[in-house]
C-alpha cells in the first residue's frame, strides 16, 4: 500500500475539548464565540464529543478565553495524553452524574410515595408546616448538589443576555421549589385549593435530568469505538537498532531515519520501509481488506498495521503527528466535527429554540391563571413548569452530531476517509460516477509491449531517447518506457530543457535537437504526418494499447505500445455501480480506440476520450448543467480540477497528493470499491440523521402543546412534571442509541 500521509490535512486545525455543553443553544453560543477570534476560517462544535474543531492559524489560548466569556471551558486536544485525559475525565463525570441520580432521586421517591401514593405526609399549611420547611431545606440541599452545574450554567448564560438547557432546567425546577416554600412559608397568601408543594417534582425532575446524562454519556462512548481502535494499533514501545545493539524504548524516542526491527506478530510502530528480511502484512486496519500483502526490501510499511509470519528491519520515514496513522486519525476527527447541511438549519433553529419557549411557558402560565379552574394558579405553575423541563432540546441537539461520527468510524473502518460532514451527505444523492481511466480502473503501472521503430533508427536507439526524455516526468507512460529501457541494460542520456506539456507528452533537448515524446496530438501539434504509422495504430487500437511517439522536429522515429492492465476488480465494482442505477462514465485523456477497448472489458457504455485535464472539468460541469449530481474517481495530478469541481470526489489513496488534496473522500488503498460502500454508508448516515431530526422535532412538536395542558379540555388529564422530565431524558438516550445502530449495519 503506497498511502499518502502528507496532504489529507492541509488547513492548520485545533481540537478543543470544551466541558459544560449541554443542548444545542450551547454549541451555537461556542461556535458564534470561536468564529470571532482573528484568524479563524472555521469553527465546528460537536456537542455529541464535546469538542470542537477550529481552522486556521490562531492562538489557542484566544480560543479558550473565546469559550470561557461565553460561560464554558476550553482545554487544547493534542497527542494520545490529552486523549486519554479527557476520556478519564468523563469517566469521573459519569460516576458523579450516577451519585446525583441517587442523591436526588431518592429523597424524591420517597415524598411522592408517602404523600402521592401512601398519603401519609401531614398538610402544608396545618401541623405538618414545620416538616415541610425541613423537607424544603433538605430539598435545596440535594437541588444544589445534584442540579447545581444546571444553576450556574443557567446563571452564567443570563449574565450574557442568552439562554440554554440550563436554563429550562433551572427555571422548571426552581420555580417547583420556590413556589413549595411559598406555600409553606406564607400560606394565607394563596387560595387554599392551591396550597400543594412540588418539593418531590423538583427532586425527580433532576435525578431524570442527570440519569438521562448518564445514560447518554454511556451510550455516547461508542461511537468513538472507531478512533479508539486505530489510537490503540499503535503500540507504545519500539525496538530499535543503535551502535549495534537493540533497545526497546517508547515510541516518543524514536527518530527519523532510525533502524526498528519488527518481529513475527507485532504491530509495526511507525511508517517506514523494509531494509531486510521479508513478511506478510495485515493491513486490514487501513483498508478493511482481510488479505495480507507481500512485503520485502525496499516496500513501503504503515505504522499501526500488523506484521504476519516474517521478521525484518525498517528505517523510520515517519514520526509522530506525520504518520498515516495520526492522519487518518486527524482527518476522521475534522470529519466527525463538521456539519453537513442539514447540521446548519438545526443550529439556527436551536439557536432560538429556548428563549422561544420560555415564552410559551410564560403564555400557558398567564392563559391557565386567568381561564383555568380552580385552584388556578397551582395548574398555571405546573403546565408552565412541564412545558419548561419537556421541551429541552438535547435531542435536537444531538440528532445530526451522533450520527455523523458513527457514519464517519463506520466508514473509516473500511479504509473510506470522509473530508467533512457535507460530503458524507452528499454522495448519498449522487446520480452518475465519472471514473479515470489509468490508475483506477487500469492498474496505473503500464507496460512496454511494442516497439516500431522507423528504418533510420534501431529499436534500442529510440527506447534509450525516449527513456532519456523521460527522466523528469513520473507520468506511468514515461515510467513504463524507462523500465523497459532499464531493463535492456540501455543508459540514460542527458537531457536538458525538460518540459512537460499536459495532456501531450514530453520535449527536451538532446545531444543538440529538440526530441518529443507524446500522443498523436503532440504530432499533429509539431506538424508531423502519421499517414505512414496507421497500420501500426489500428493494430495497437486493436489490443487496446495506448500509442506514444518518439519524433524529433523533422520526423517520427518510433512509435511504442504501452499497456495498462485491468484492476482485477474493476468490473465487479462496476457492475455493483450500474445495479444500484448509477451510471458510470470513463472519462480519460487516451485514445479513443483505447478507451473503448478498455470500457468494453468492464461494461462501461459511455466514454469520453482524448480530453484534456481543463476538458475534464469542463465534462463535469456540463453533466452539473444537465441536472447530474457527479462522483468524479481519480487518483492523478490531471484528475484533480475534475475532483475539485465534482459535486463529491472520491480519490484513490495509492494516487498522487493533489488528487487526495483536491478530493472529499479518499479511498485507502488502489481500488475504487469502497465508492459503493462510501454511498451505503451515506445512504444510511443520512437515514439515520433524518430519523432523528424527525423523532426530535416530533417529540417537541407533541410534547409541548400537551405539556400546556392541550388535552384537558377533552380528558381531564395533565402531563405530570416528572413525566415530562423523564420523557426528555429519554429522548436524548433514544437519539443517540439509534445512531448507534449504525455500526451494526452489514454495508457492503
Amino acid at each position: 500500500m503506497d498511502f499518502k500521509a502528507e496532504k489529507i490535512i492541509d488547513t492548520p486545525s485545533t481540537r478543543l475539548s470544551i466541558t459544560g455543553m449541554t443542548c444545542a443553544g450551547c454549541v451555537s453560543a461556542v461556535e458564534t464565540a470561536l468564529a470571532s477570534v482573528p484568524g479563524v476560517t472555521q469553527a465546528s462544535v460537536n456537542l455529541a464529543e464535546r469538542t470542537a474543531m477550529v481552522q486556521g492559524e490562531v492562538n489557542a489560548g484566544l480560543l479558550k478565553q473565546a469559550v470561557q466569556k461565553v460561560g464554558f471551558n476550553a482545554a487544547v486536544m493534542q497527542g494520545r495524553a490529552a486523549e486519554d485525559e479527557k476520556e478519564a475525565h468523563e469517566q469521573a463525570q459519569a460516576k458523579q452524574l450516577w451519585k446525583r441520580v441517587w442523591v436526588a432521586g431518592i429523597p424524591g421517591a420517597l415524598l411522592f410515595l408517602c404523600g402521592m401514593v401512601l398519603d401519609i405526609l401531614p398538610d402544608v399549611d396545618g401541623s405538618g408546616r414545620w416538616f415541610w420547611l425541613f423537607v424544603g431545606v433538605i430539598t435545596f440541599i440535594v437541588l444544589i448538589y445534584s442540579g447545581g452545574h444546571f444553576y450556574r450554567g443557567a446563571w452564567q448564560q443570563l449574565k450574557r443576555g442568552s439562554s440554554n438547557m440550563d436554563t429550562l432546567i433551572s427555571l422548571g425546577t426552581g420555580t417547583a421549589w420556590f413556589y413549595s416554600m411559598l406555600v409553606v412559608l406564607i400560606p394565607d397568601t394563596l387560595p387554599s385549593l392551591a396550597r400543594h408543594a412540588y418539593f418531590e417534582a423538583a427532586l425527580i425532575i433532576i435525578a431524570l435530568v442527570s440519569f438521562g446524562h448518564a445514560l447518554e454519556m454511556r451510550a455516547r462512548s461508542r461511537t468513538s469505538e472507531a478512533i479508539k481502535s486505530l489510537m490503540n494499533r499503535q503500540p507504545p514501545t519500539a525496538h530499535v537498532i543503535r551502535n549495534g545493539q537493540e533497545l526497546e524504548i517508547s515510541l516518543e524516542e524514536v527518530g527519523l531515519e532510525e533502524t526498528l526491527r519488527v518481529r513475527s506478530g507485532e504491530t509495526i510502530p511507525l511508517d517506514g520501509i523494509i531494509l531486510e528480511g521479508q513478511s506478510r502484512v495485515d493491513e486490514s486496519m487501513l483498508t478493511g481488506e482481510s488479505v495480507s500483502i507481500e512485503k520485502s526490501e525496499g516496500d513501503s510499511v504503515t505504522g499501526g498495521t500488523l506484521n504476519g509470519s516474517g521478521s525484518f528491519l525498517m528505517q523510520v520515514g515517519h514520526i509522530g503527528a506525520d504518520t498515516v496513522l495520526a492522519q487518518i486519525i486527524e482527518m476522521i476527527r475534522q470529519a466527525q466535527s463538521s456539519k453537513p447541511p442539514i447540521a446548519r438549519l438545526v443550529d439556527k433553529v436551536a439557536s432560538v429554540f429556548v428563549p422561544v419557549v420560555v415564552v410559551i411557558a410564560l403564555f400557558t402560565f398567564v392563559l391557565w391563571y386567568w381561564l383555568g379552574p380552580e385552584p388556578s394558579l397551582s395548574y398555571a405553575v405546573v403546565t408552565a413548569m412541564t412545558v419548561l423541563v419537556i421541551a429541552c432540546p438535547c435531542a435536537l441537539g444531538l440528532a445530526t452530531p451522533i450520527s455523523i461520527i458513527t457514519g464517519v468510524g463506520k466508514a473509516a473502518q473500511s479504509g473510506i476517509l470522509v473530508r467533512n460532514g457535507e460530503s458524507l451527505q452528499s454522495i448519498a444523492d449522487v446520480d452518475i460516477i465519472v471514473l479515470d481511466k489509468t490508475g483506477t480502473i487500469t492498474q496505473g503501472k503500464s507496460t512496454l509491449n511494442v516497439t516500431h521503430a522507423a528504418d533510420t533508427t534501431t529499436e534500442n536507439r529510440c527506447l534509450q531517447i525516449a527513456a532519456s526524455l523521460e527522466q523528469g516526468s513520473e507520468h506511468p507512460l514515461g515510467l513504463a518506457i524507462r523500465e523497459a529501457s532499464s531493463e535492456r541494460g540501455l543508459k540514460e542520456l542527458a537531457c536538458s530543457g525538460f518540459e512537460a506539456i499536459a495532456g501531450h507528452g514530453v520535449q527536451a533537448e538532446l545531444e543538440g535537437s529538440t526530441w518529443y515524446l507524446g500522443n498523436t496530438r503532440m504530432m499533429a501539434q509539431i506538424g508531423l504526418s502519421l499517414e505512414s504509422w496507421e497500420s501500426a495504430l489500428s493494430e495497437l487500437d486493436q489490443h487496446g494499447q495506448t500509442p506514444v511517439f518518439l519524433a524529433d522536429e523533422h520526423s517520427i522515429h518510433a512509435l511504442f505500445g504501452v499497456a495498462d492492465a485491468i484492476k482485477e476488480d474493476a468490473k465487479t465494482c462496476i457492475r455493483a455501480l450500474q445495479q444500484q442505477g448509477l451510471e458510470v462514465i470513463m472519462l480519460t485523456g487516451d485514445r479513443q480506440q483505447v478507451a473503448e477497448h478498455i470500457a468494453q472489458q468492464v461494461g462501461i457504455k459511455k466514454v469520453y476520450a482524448e480530453v484534456l485535464p481543463a476538458g475534464k472539468s469542463e465534462v463535469i460541469a456540463g453533466l452539473q448543467e444537465s441536472g447530474h449530481k457527479v462522483a468524479m474517481v481519480g487518483d492523478g495530478i490531471n484528475d484533480a480540477p475534475a475532483l475539485a469541481l465534482a459535486d463529491v470526489g472520491v480519490a484513490i489513496g495509492a494516487g498522487t497528493d493533489v488528487a487526495i488534496a483536491a478530493s472529499d473522500i479518499t479511498l485507502i488503498g488502489s481500488s475504487f470499491s469502497g465508492v459503493k460502500k462510501a454511498i451505503g454508508i451515506s445512504k444510511a448516515t443520512t437515514r439515520n440523521i433524518r430519523q432523528n431530526l424527525f423523532g426530535a422535532f416530533i417529540y417537541n412538536s407533541l410534547g409541548i402543546p400537551v405539556a400546556a395542558g392541550l388535552l384537558y379540555p377533552f380528558t381531564g388529564i395533565l402531563l405530570n412534571p416528572m413525566i415530562a422530565g423523564a420523557a426528555m431524558a429519554l429522548s436524548s438516550v433514544t437519539v443517540v442509541m439509534n445512531a448507534n445502530r449504525l455500526m451494526l449495519l452489514d454495508i457492503k
